[in-house]
């Protein structure tokens, strides 16, 4: 089987946690619901929001055009390792793709984290930080970034609306993401994909981070140790990276 049937039999979840920020969490499923390729599973990993996360969730499941479920747990505390945890057991998937619920998608981001899974490796993507004002902006008028050209990005780069803008840029995939094997610093849980068996041969991700941080680098780094063979293509930013407003939920890493 080469590698383009390969990416597409592969059975993807989409891991997306999210806590009382239902206007941020609209805008990343309505990015999902744009992606190129639409054979994934996506699970809403909820630490606890209230009633008004589960309408919005509900009101994407109607509209999904792949299989949604909501997987919530009791509020006690920013609780993100379990709650992704929970989704992770929610699915039978073979590939795991942890993401953010203020991470908006670019139409590839899916494709392209399939098309580069590969047994012994883990897959570490980028970010773009969106200002607080451009946040509102965008959540405020439902703007539709996750379509954006990069010209487009550009011009917010420009004004000062977002930190950076090269990362949206998509390049060809030249091997050099795998020019620095067992490099996992700088990964984090807002834009990285795994087979969930090695998920499972690490314990999932550490519930003992009860609060904001680390869970994500400790993750990483717990993967890298765990296998014998190179561990971390951390150089794919060009190619998955992902738009992040600026919110001050526990969905952030």
């Amino acid at each position: 089987m080469n590698a383009d049937n390969a990416a597409k039999s592969l059975r993807v979840a989409v891991i997306v946690p999210t806590y009382n920020r239902p206007d941020a969490l609209a805008a990343v499923l309505e990015g999902y619901l744009a992606q190129d390729d639409l054979d994934f599973e996506l699970i809403v990993a909820d630490d606890g929001s209230t009633d008004e996360t589960r309408k919005v969730v509900e009101s994407f499941i109607a509209r999904a055009p792949f299989p949604m479920k909501h997987v919530w747990q009791e509020d006690r505390g920013f609780r993100l390792a379990a709650a992704r945890n929970r989704a992770v057991a929610a699915t039978d998937a073979e590939y795991i793709i942890f993401t953010d619920g203020d991470c908006i998608p670019a139409r590839h981001f899916v494709a392209a984290h399939k098309g580069l899974a590969e047994h012994g490796w883990f897959l570490s993507g980028n970010r773009v930080l969106v200002s607080e004002g451009f946040t509102r902006e965008l959540l405020d008028r439902k703007l539709p970034v996750h379509a954006w050209r990069a010209s487009r990005w550009l011009t917010a780069w420009l004004r000062g609306a977002i930190n950076r803008w090269i990362p949206l840029i998509r390049l060809p995939d030249a091997g050099l993401r795998k020019a620095t094997p067992g490099k996992w610093q700088g990964a984090k849980t807002c834009n990285l994909s795994l087979w969930r068996e090695d998920l499972v041969k690490v314990n999932g991700v550490d519930e003992s981070y009860s609060g904001w941080g680390l869970e994500d680098s400790d993750l990483a780094a717990t993967r890298a140790r765990a296998s014998p063979l190179p561990s971390s293509t951390s150089g794919t930013a060009r190619t998955t990276a992902a738009a992040c407003p600026k919110t001050r939920s526990a969905s952030t890493s």
